[in-house]
């Protein structure tokens, strides 16, 4: 790995203004009217040649001559892969389609349809074999099985969700939820110990793709593109040495509501962007507003904004539309988060003896 998760949370925190000038001309702006979502759908079309010029850098600095990527279906690798493609020309980036069983069907089809709407070269490799090599599928299955007495996995899709911040506050308890039919049958608080091993298990999906996308970089002498968005980056929802362990995170700095806007900038396929964002871990499709933000994104990425630039709670609260004391928990959450995934974000510590 040439570049480690902490350079893309270095990249987020000191080149923001370089990537989304504060006011469009890189002079200070004056915050106490701004409204966050039109902050955050602005000049889209500059940030998106910002983003090509940081990515053919940064391919340079690597001496490399293309780009690969892990293409989901999802609006970030579409985003990146559309950007990498107009800055380096279809012949010169790879996509590689990483489905597992529980993935949603939809990830696969559409990952594919983009690749061959920008004529993109792709490949599928489904990471199934090496999870069951692993053993991660019969794993889960026990902890699910005894968290859920009623489980049957021939009836019942399965997924990991927390408490709705804006309704259940602060509390932040993990819980399985069955579903039979599309609908929600049962719902079980999970132990600690099981949540810990359900998130390692889990965790073993992305670095499996990460394995295959450097197994072709290394091939083709490409480097491997991210498409974690500042919003994961902030919060921690990327996977160490999975897709957080990559060459490059072009989109490290841009909001995911930053990220939707340049969709349609980019004019990705309508059926992606209006796709809700997903991990796509679970054998039931589950949004991160469910699990990882508690949220709807566009309040998420206001309080977020709203953390970054030190606006005011009164600001804030005209822009969310959140009563105060909400807002403050809501920090309060952040912080929190933030705190607790620091280790994700954070290099290995290097010991050097003194000379």
């Amino acid at each position: 790995m040439q570049t480690t998760e902490n350079s893309a949370a270095k990249t987020a925190e000191s080149n923001l203004e370089q990537q989304l000038p504060e006011n469009g001309s890189g002079c200070s702006m004056d915050y106490s009217n701004v409204h966050i979502l039109n902050e955050l759908n602005r000049d889209t079309d500059k940030l998106a040649e910002k983003l090509k010029d940081f990515i053919r850098d940064q391919v340079t600095v690597f001496k490399k001559k293309g780009v690969v990527l892990g293409v989901s279906g999802g609006v970030d690798s579409a985003v990146a892969l559309t950007l990498c493609v107009q800055e380096f020309g279809k012949e010169n980036v790879y996509g590689l389609l990483l489905p597992e069983k529980e993935s949603a069907p939809s990830s696969k089809t559409l990952g594919a349809e983009i690749c061959e709407n920008l004529g993109v070269s792709y490949e599928e490799v489904p990471i199934s074999p090496i999870l069951e090599a692993l053993d991660i599928y019969n794993k889960k299955e026990q902890i699910i099985k005894r968290t859920c007495p009623e489980y049957d996995p021939r009836v019942h899709k399965t997924s990991l969700v927390l408490p709705d911040f804006l309704n259940q506050g602060l509390l932040n308890v993990p819980y399985l939820r069955l579903i039979k039919d599309g609908e929600t049958v049962a719902r079980y608080r999970l132990k600690a110990n099981d949540y810990l091993e359900l998130i390692g298990l889990q965790g073993v999906k992305q670095r499996s793709r990460m394995v295959v996308q450097y197994m072709h970089a290394e091939k083709l002498n490409y480097v491997v593109c991210g498409t974690t968005n500042k919003t994961e980056l902030v919060l921690g929802q990327f996977v160490k040495y999975g897709d957080g362990g990559v060459d490059l995170e072009p989109l490290a700095d841009c909001y995911k509501t930053q990220i939707y806007a340049l969709a349609k900038h980019l004019k990705v396929n309508e059926e992606i962007i209006k796709r809700p964002p997903s991990a796509d871990t679970w054998s039931h499709y589950t949004t991160d507003e469910e699990f990882y933000w508690r949220m709807p994104m566009h309040v998420i990425d206001q309080l977020l904004y709203a953390q970054e630039h030190k606006l005011s709670l009164e600001i804030t609260e005209k822009n969310t539309g959140l009563p105060r004391d909400t807002i403050e928990k809501a920090w309060k959450h952040i912080d929190r988060v933030k705190d607790t995934t620091e280790y994700i974000r954070a290099a290995p510590p290097v010991f050097y003896l003194e000379r």
